[in-house]
């Protein structure tokens, strides 16, 4: 087994089909004590060979029931639930056999889970089929729920500048940043870097491609059922608003000050976040990241407006029974919002002088009645239909093919299209959407 060298230590992974893992690499030091709700800091170097053959823990979070829809879905194997921990910022790598000086193309993959839960060890996540097709993924965890979002008015005075909250969108951006300094030794490309997420995952990519700290760390960008323009997913909390719930929070946890809720156990901060959702004072998502004039200036919809959205690559698309959507509003031609935002997008880039692919996610999975519904296609982009309980037919894995295919010609060239597919489009319209379905 060959050992890679970065620039914190040395490392040796594990065989796959095709393809060898790295798992666990650690990309910062670990969020706890005195660096809870702190920016990520640089990993300390270790000494001798570390074994990264195990998935590292999932940041703490609220569990998805066994019986409940999502956690029938996606949660249901314990093979694939490590232990929670706050010493969670850890990325894992596969990457494909390759010739001693190449340079691969690399998919950066962010989690979603509203903000409050998911992790990049998933079971629907796996990187054997991008490396079949030439492609290095990379998944990472990253401080989610009041660990990675909390503003409170005693974090913002310990700022020199008084800045609190998108502790997560920082962990994102220090792992993009241990990326770019060492997937070279990985085989992988630092100049063909894309980022791409889902849900949450695909808001925090759009958010990515204004922050200022994240400019010149990737050169494209998927989202997935989490993105576009006018459609309520570019809209952002300013650190004000957010800092009230922040005081509901520490209310409810029975202390005010930095030096006390740093003290609270885990278990604390979980069962007051249950709290303050049931208290009805945190309207939506509790937790999510905010206007802090250092990561995040504006939100995405502000930042397109003025042109000055990364210029790079991108593509995105939504589902057929997606967020917003019901049966009622299908049966009159109309798609919901985020359908109408990824077009919408596409529209504001051709303005600023860019080209957009957008798809559209149809294919109803067998096995109830939930259709094309919110993460359906993750089973398919990642290639791993024979994970889910569902029975797939033939026709689910050759769309799980030509998804993952047009996927990765993206993540390779900024362009999905490939030999032996149909041509996609950039898109105009509601004409040059890809619609997948078998």
């Amino acid at each position: 087994m060959e050992i890679i060298k970065t620039k914190s230590g040395s490392l040796i992974g594990k065989e796959c089909d095709g393809c060898t893992a790295w798992l666990g690499i650690p990309y910062a030091q670990a969020p706890v004590g005195e660096l809870r709700w702190k920016a990520p800091r640089r990993p300390k170097p270790w000494d001798g060979i570390m074994s990264a053959t195990e998935f590292p823990p999932r940041e703490h979070q609220l569990a998805q029931l066994p019986d409940s829809f999502y956690g029938k879905e996606f949660y249901s194997d314990p093979a694939y639930l490590p232990p929670m921990s706050e010493d969670c910022l850890y990325l894992n790598i596969w990457a494909p056999e390759h010739e001693a000086g190449e340079k691969l193309p690399v998919a950066f993959w962010i989690h979603g889970g509203a903000f409050m839960h998911g992790f990049g060890s998933e079971m629907e996540f796996d990187g054997e089929a991008f490396c079949r097709r030439g492609v290095i993924l990379v998944t990472i965890n990253y401080r989610v729920g009041a660990f990675g979002f909390l503003c409170h008015p005693a974090l913002a005075a310990e700022d020199p500048n008084g800045r609190c909250g998108n502790y997560g969108l920082m962990d994102q951006i220090a792992a993009l940043k241990w990326v770019n300094e060492n997937i070279e030794a990985f085989g992988g490309d630092k100049d063909r870097i894309v980022i791409m997420g889902q849900s949450a995952g695909a808001m925090s990519v759009q958010m990515l491609c204004s922050s200022p700290l994240a400019k010149g760390l990737f050169h494209g960008a998927i989202m997935q059922s989490g993105g576009g323009y006018g459609n309520g997913f570019g809209t952002m909390r300013s650190q004000q608003t957010a800092e009230k719930v922040g005081e509901v929070f520490s209310e409810l946890a029975g202390t005010c000050t930095a030096e006390g809720m740093r003290k609270l156990s885990p278990r604390d901060i979980m069962n007051t976040t249950i709290a303050l959702m049931q208290s009805g004072k945190a309207a939506g998502l509790p937790f999510s990241p905010v206007v802090d004039g250092f990561v995040i200036n504006s939100g995405s919809d502000v930042c397109m407006d003025a042109g000055e959205e990364h210029d790079v690559d991108y593509m995105l698309g939504s589902n057929r029974n997606d967020m917003g959507v019901t049966a009622e509003m299908l049966w009159e031609g109309n798609r919901g919002p985020l359908w109408r935002g990824c077009i919408d997008f596409a529209a504001k880039r051709r303005e600023h002088g860019g080209k957009t692919y957008v798809y559209s996610f149809d294919r109803e999975l067998p096995g109830d009645d939930s259709g094309a519904f919110h993460s359906a296609e993750l089973w398919y982009v990642f290639g791993t239909l024979g994970r889910c309980w569902r029975m797939m037919s033939p026709g689910d894995y050759r769309l799980s093919s030509v998804m993952t295919d047009y996927w990765c010609s993206f993540i390779k060239n900024g362009d999905p299209n490939t030999a032996g597919l149909p041509r996609w489009e950039p898109c105009r319209g509601e004409d040059d959407v890809m619609i997948f379905d078998i």
